[in-house]
């Protein structure tokens, strides 16, 4: 297929042209979408020299794949390559420790909206329990709840670019995280703290 064509070719006639052995192929049709993978990236990670990276990455995975015919052209490229940046993104920041090991601190949004009864002489310990509790919690959360959360209060993204990122409405992005913060309520309070539900 000639550089003109491939131009105005779709993106399966492009993965197409590639496996069959033109390289340009698939540079074009990586570079059709390369803003929109980097903003996907820079959303969750927040600095643009580690998004450039982890945009080289995901071109490198998805290079790779497509090359071992593992990759199974359902007209769908755009969000099959999204979710790899997004797994990328993600992994990072469960390496650099940011996502796994986040602190929940006092004055911050998630803290603030437990409403702990006062009432007990203890309060300094049972804060500090139940902000360990809560940490638990979270991780038992459903993967997609869990998520929601973790985008929302640690990496401070709106529900516009977690629906982007998550190739979610925002209306399932804001059900999502109302169901995480239903269900910390419910847990903390079936294990005898009283909390208010937490608003997303």
């Amino acid at each position: 297929m000639k550089t003109v064509a491939l131009t105005s070719a779709n993106d399966s006639e492009l993965i197409e042209s590639f496996r069959n052995g033109n390289e340009n192929a698939f540079s074009l049709l990586f570079n059709r979408y390369r803003r929109r993978i980097f903003a996907v990236i820079y959303a969750i990670v927040k600095d643009a020299e580690t998004a450039e990276d982890l945009l080289q990455e995901t071109m490198i995975k998805a290079l790779d794949i497509i090359r071992s015919n593992r990759y199974n052209d359902e007209g769908k490229f755009l969000p099959w390559v999204v979710r790899i940046a997004r797994n990328m993104a993600i992994d990072f920041f469960r390496k650099q420790k940011r996502y796994p090991n986040t602190r929940i601190q006092e004055g911050s949004v998630l803290y603030n909206t437990l409403k702990l009864s006062e009432a007990s002489t203890e309060t300094v310990r049972i804060q500090s329990e139940t902000l360990h509790q809560l940490k638990n919690y979270i991780y038992l959360l459903p993967e997609n709840q869990k998520e929601v959360l973790m985008m929302r209060h640690y990496m401070k993204m709106s529900f516009q670019e977690i629906a982007d990122v998550t190739n979610v409405s925002i209306n399932t992005a804001l059900g999502r995280m109302r169901y995480a913060l239903l269900n910390l309520r419910r847990a903390m309070e079936k294990n005898g703290v009283t909390a208010e539900c937490l608003a997303a």
